[in-house]
């Protein structure tokens, strides 16, 4: 077995909010996940470390991940067109997805879903529900 198959699979987190960075990763301290989280915090930055391109073209130092926490909203594309990108290449069709979003609107959830995200989670994350809301996640790895 190589180092990669023992080691723990990577997350990568699609966020331009650095608060909400923070409190993600304070969360997956507190439910004692301890994968290696990715931060992007564009679309076209989340596409790019998918493809293996440019500045992420070392999966040594960027190797591909068994999540996506994906916020909806971001400068440029949003999630949702990242959402559609990952879904329509072959490679990623077991990737997980999960969406974060501070919109709880039923037409957000529901295009998400259609889309093909794994989860839908409403932010902020609160400090006090984010442990059980990470090892909900971890099942999902």
């Amino acid at each position: 077995m190589t180092a990669e198959k023992t080691s723990s699979p990577s997350i990568l987190l699609v966020e331009d909010n650095q608060d909400d960075v923070l409190l993600i990763r304070r969360g997956f301290e507190r439910a004692g996940i301890s994968n290696p989280i990715q931060i992007v915090s564009r679309g076209p930055q989340a596409i790019a470390y998918l493809n293996g391109s440019g500045l992420y073209c070392d999966r040594t130092k960027y190797p591909l991940p068994a999540l996506v926490l994906l916020d909806l909203n971001m400068p440029g594309s949003d999630g949702f067109a990242v959402l559609k990108w990952i879904r329509r290449q072959s490679a990623f069709t077991h990737l997980c997805v999960v969406v974060l979003s501070a919109s709880d609107a039923m037409r957000d959830v529901n295009l998400a879903h259609h889309l093909g995200a794994n989860l839908f989670l409403v932010k902020p994350l609160e400090f006090w529900n984010a442990a059980e809301l990470w090892q909900s996640v971890q099942r999902l790895l």
